[in-house]
This record gives structure tokens, sequence and C-alpha cells, in this order.
């Protein structure tokens, strides 16, 4: 893949950055900025060798056409704030306010398309609307720079088709997730433990089928553990179900036990009477749920057990929260897992935290970023990678 020094002297030329800034609203308030983060230091490389930066980017799922919920103006600030310099918000995204606003642009100034996703034709299935509107962002731009890893798995116009018109490259935070995915793929070093969690087992289909060749431990929490329990004889009580999984699941119990591939799950959960933060609950063993009682974490000595099998891992990958951490009374399980690769970090361990929702954690939880090996961006985009598929924005770059 061409970088970012390969596009030359950029002082003077506009540069169109698909960045990642799809961020969790309150409203009109940021409730995690990561991802803004993330993308400031491209943003400002670009911008201190004189580049006249337009930034395209989505937030939320409009229905392709404008709708104020969605407006990127909230992260237009932020974003101006952690460059400290303003960041110019087009009010359209390829438009008469998005033309205005890139020809007023100075060298080292910084603009912001309104929401990509309002315009249909970035999500097209049909191969000619994408490339319409690709064209349409060529005409905005000298080069551009590929830099929002949460969207490479994303066949779209922002991400795909526009790299095949405009001089193209990688961007510092996709090379970073990338770098850091391949030593979890390539040759991994071991022990190479794997911590699954977060709601669905139908979300991680893919990445447990994989991984089930190639990690020497899969540690299983969240909301998909009861699916997994289920598939041992369990009752689960009122904790969420995907009952038309539960014969996959047993196949990757079986083929777990013939692969010598440990499977982890949960010895005792934390149950409560209902999904409130506020819910009576107590500690419960794992194959002995009551009727009418929900999952919410996992237990005290669960907590312990997952710990012991990361701490002495030397590639880990996480992704997914072991329990609802946004609620305090549930988020002990994630925390121990977090703790446990922070320690295993400090013996040689090289983590990897995938996943909006695991990133989300570490944040919530107080943790220091700069403790664990690589704090992934990507939630669906790390998933696939790790399934082993192709990923259509890094793929167009390998051309």
């Amino acid at each position: 893949m061409k970088t970012i020094d390969d596009l030359g002297d950029l002082r003077g030329k506009r540069v169109l950055v698909r960045a990642d800034l799809n961020v969790p609203l309150d409203g009109t308030t940021i409730t995690d900025d990561g991802r803004v983060q993330a993308a400031v230091p491209t943003l400002r490389r670009l911008a201190d060798a004189g580049a006249r930066v337009v930034v395209a980017a989505h937030l939320g799922r409009p229905k392709g056409a404008p709708e104020d919920k969605y407006s990127l103006a909230p992260v237009a600030a932020r974003l101006g704030e952690l460059l400290g310099a303003p960041v110019h918000l087009a009010r359209d995204t390829v438009g008469d306010s998005a033309r205005e606003t890139v020809a007023t642009l100075g060298d080292g100034e910084v603009a912001l398309l309104e929401n990509i996703r309002f315009d249909p034709r970035e999500t097209s299935k049909d191969d000619a609307e994408r490339a319409s509107l690709a064209a349409d962002l060529a005409s905005l731009a000298d080069a551009y720079v590929s830099d929002g890893f949460g969207v490479v798995h994303r066949k779209q116009a922002s991400v795909y088709d526009i790299a095949q018109v405009l001089p193209a490259a990688v961007g510092g935070l996709v090379l970073k997730e990338v770098d850091a995915l391949r030593r979890a793929t390539d040759s991994p070093e071991r022990p190479y433990v794997v911590v699954l969690g977060g709601s669905k087992v139908s979300d991680k289909l893919g990445v447990i089928a994989n991984l089930l060749t190639k990690a020497d431990r899969l540690l299983i929490g969240g909301g998909m553990v009861f699916t997994f329990l289920a598939a041992q004889g369990h009752s689960v009580g009122t904790s969420l179900l995907e009952e038309d999984q539960i014969d996959t699941v047993k196949g990757y119990l079986a083929q777990a036990a013939e692969a010598g591939v440990e499977i982890v799950l949960p010895t005792d959960i934390v149950v409560a009477d209902s999904f409130a933060a506020d819910s009576p609950h107590d500690v419960v063993a794992a194959d002995a749920i009551p009727n009418g009682r929900i999952g919410l974490d996992i237990g005290p000595a669960s907590a312990e057990l997952f710990a012991s099998k990361i701490v002495d891992a030397k590639t880990i990958v996480w992704n997914g929260p072991m329990g609802v951490f946004e609620f305090d009374a549930f988020a002990d399980g994630t925390r121990a897992v977090a703790q446990a690769l922070v320690d295993a970090g400090t013996r040689g361990g090289f983590s990897i935290v995938g996943g909006g929702d695991s990133a989300a954690a570490v944040r919530r939880l107080g943790f220091d970023e700069a403790a664990f090996g690589h704090i992934s961006t990507g939630g669906g985009a790390s998933l696939e990678f790790l399934e082993g598929k192709s990923l259509p924005g890094i793929a167009v770059l390998d051309a």
C-alpha cells in the first residue's frame, strides 16, 4: 500500500481524507470521542505539510437524506478543539456548500463535509451510482487518503470507489490497525488467547470458526455466553439467547475439543431481576441460573479464571465486553479482563482491544489506553480481518 509519503509534496494540494468519526451522541453531546482523537494525527500531519484537508465521514444510519440528528456539527466542533484550529463544516456533502467551503480553504486548513451518508449513492449496491459520487468527491480534491479503519470493510463510494479515481494512499491510523491485526493473524506469538464477548454469537460466527484453527484458548463472556451454556444443556433464565445458533455452537465445542483448542466458559454468573442499573442481583453458578432471572455479567470466580487464562499470553485479542459495563453493578467482569490484558502486557504480551464497545469500556472504566498494545477503532472491520476476509477498502489500496 502507498503511504502519505508516496503522495509527494502536498503543499497547496487538496487532500480528501476518509475518516471514521462515527461517535456516540447524547443529543448533540459526544459521549466517547475516541474515534475523533484517533483521526487527529493523520489530519495534523497533512495540515502541517501544507495540504488543504477535506474530511469525509459518516455518523449513524441516516436513510440517504439529511437528518439533523445525524449532522456532523458536534464532531466538527470537537475536531477543531483537538486540532487547535477551526474546522470548517460544509452544509452538504458534494453540493454548493461543499464546493465553496473547499474553494476557500488555505494551506494547512481543514474542512469537514456533512455526513457522507446523507447522499444515497454512498452506500448504493449499484457500481455506477457509487462511481458517480466518487467522481463528485474527486472534483473536490487532488489526492485521497484512507484513514477510517472502521469503514474499510465497506464497498462504499468514499471508501472504495474514490481510491480508483484519485492518487490514493493509506493513512497512519489504518496502517497502524493493519500492522497490529496482522500480528494476531499471520504468525502470532503463543500462547494466543482470544476473548469474545458482546451480545450475540451470530455477530462473531466467522471469527469463532476461523480462530478455532489458530488460537490456543477462546474465552467466552457477555451475552453470547448464554447460547454456549444452552448448548451444554443448561437453563439460562431470561438471559439473551439465540436459539437458532445452539446447534452451531455445539459444533464449535466439538471442533475445539478435537483440535485441542481450549474454550473457557464462565463458572458463575451475576444475575438480576431485570435489565436495569439498580436491579437486585446476586451470583449463581453458571449451570444454575434461576428461571425468571437475567445474566448481566460473568461472576467473580469467572473473572479470576479468565484473568488466569490471559496473564501468561503473548498475543491477546479481546472483542466484546463481559457484561453490561455501562451499569456499575455489572462492570466487574469487563474490568477484570481489561486489567488482565494490562498485566499480560507487563510480561511481554501484546494485546489488541477490538470493537467499539470494548474500547469504550476501557475508557469508561478509567484504564490508561497506553497500557494496551493496540486499541482498534473498527468493530466490524477488525472482526472481518480476524475472520480472514478481504476488506474492500484495503484491497483497493493494494491493487
